[in-house]
């Protein structure tokens, strides 16, 4: 019975904030790879942006954290656009990689952010989906406009984290400390 409430008390999801973006990308690629170092099999994607001085994204690109390749998510737009030139059917296609990753078997899944694609439940929502259907860790960021759409969305299953590699090690040790002595999913 105490493994079974232990299971339920510890949030599966981090739900990263208190940094700029590029800030919170950098701190969740550098923790991805800190858990690789460590052997555990991380799936997902952190973005990579290349934005202009005023703001305005030029490019966006993720890049896949099972085999370190990037892919663009930008789409053109033409130079006067004003238009958001993230592509949806680049990020379904990062989202079914990352679905397809969750069904090999995975230790922890990484995904860029729960951004307004995903408060529409579009973008990565399957893979956070697919996920928590696993009962695999997940870590995210979200941005503070966004942390109802994301309540509404996580729930319980989540928990906020400050964007540093030292908060994530921590709610990590919680996560491992959940699975002592019983298998782990996957």
């Amino acid at each position: 019975m105490l493994e079974a409430s232990m299971k339920l008390a510890v949030k599966r999801i981090a739900a990263v904030q208190g940094a700029s973006s590029p800030l919170i990308q950098n701190t969740l690629y550098a923790f991805a790879q800190q858990l690789r170092d460590q052997g555990l099999r991380v799936a997902g994607v952190v973005e990579i942006s290349r934005c202009a001085e005023e703001g305005r994204c030029k490019s966006l690109s993720v890049r896949d954290l099972s085999s370190g390749e990037t892919y663009s998510i930008s789409q053109k737009l033409g130079g006067g656009s004003e238009a958001c030139n993230l592509d949806p059917n680049g990020l379904a296609l990062a989202c079914g990689m990352i679905e397809e990753a969750i069904a090999q078997g995975v230790d922890v899944v990484v995904l860029s952010k729960f951004g307004k694609l995903e408060a529409a439940r579009s973008g990565l929502c399957d893979a956070f989906r697919a996920a928590m259907m696993a009962d695999i860790p997940v870590i995210t960021a979200v941005p503070p406009p966004l942390a109802e759409d994301w309540d509404r969305f996580a729930g319980e299953l989540s928990e906020f984290v400050d964007a540093h590699v030292n908060a994530l090690s921590a709610w990590w040790h919680n996560q491992s400390a959940s699975f002592e002595g019983c298998e782990r999913p996957n």
